[in-house]
């Protein structure tokens, strides 16, 4: 079982020096509203049809407390959401959304304090009359998630850890994040300057 909640004090950053490229999901992806909220919580996949929210929606009560609802859209033209089911969804405990489309309604989300992370805003909703899937892997931001992956946006970005390496991965951040707190920016910068200077050295870099 992860400790979910331990990684709500780790940043992206840290996540992306332990992962590789493919669980971090494009910029395109950002945080809706500022200051960019902290969110952590395991993954509640949700597939929706391009123009429609109807799975989004029914995701809002279905989903368990904590968790970070995550949609795949790739829908430009509609919003997958707005005020009111940001808020029904926030009262329900979900953590927040990272949606692969828009939003509306963003003065009332930011209000709110409910984290929201997607493409951008636009005023016009989308239909309720398809089906999609829920509960299913699901590609957002380029990276793809199964149920119960555990989702850390900042805003930095988006990681996503798998759940199988959950344990694994917060180890090796804290031991990081330790080290890390233990080191002075002069310790950082010689270590660096060395680092740096070796590999100019075995690329062949001569001189100044």
């Amino acid at each position: 079982m992860n400790d979910i909640s331990a990684y709500r004090d780790l940043p992206p950053t840290t996540l992306a020096d332990l992962l590789d490229r493919s669980q971090i999901m494009d910029i395109g992806v950002r945080p809706l509203w500022t200051p960019a909220p902290h969110l952590a919580g395991p993954a509640y996949p949700v597939r929706c049809v391009p123009g429609d929210n109807l799975m989004l929606h029914a995701a809002i009560y279905r989903a368990e407390p904590g968790s970070v609802i995550v949609v795949e859209s790739g829908d430009l033209d509609y919003a997958l959401a707005g005020g009111n089911v940001c808020a029904v969804a926030q009262r329900r405990g979900v953590a927040g959304f990272v949606l692969d489309g828009l939003v509306r309604d963003i003065a009332e989300v930011r209000e709110a304090g409910f984290p929201v992370y997607g493409r951008g805003v636009i005023p016009i909703p989308g239909t309720k009359r398809q089906l999609g899937a829920l509960g299913e892997p699901v590609t957002v931001g380029g990276v793809l998630i199964r149920p119960g992956d555990i989702v850390v946006a900042d805003e930095d970005g988006v990681a996503v850890v798998p759940a199988e390496r959950g344990n694994e991965v917060l180890a090796a951040a804290r031991a990081k994040l330790a080290k890390e707190a233990g080191e002075s920016l002069d310790d950082w910068e010689r270590q660096h300057h060395a680092r740096i200077e070796k590999a100019l050295s075995e690329l062949g870099h001569v001189g100044r």
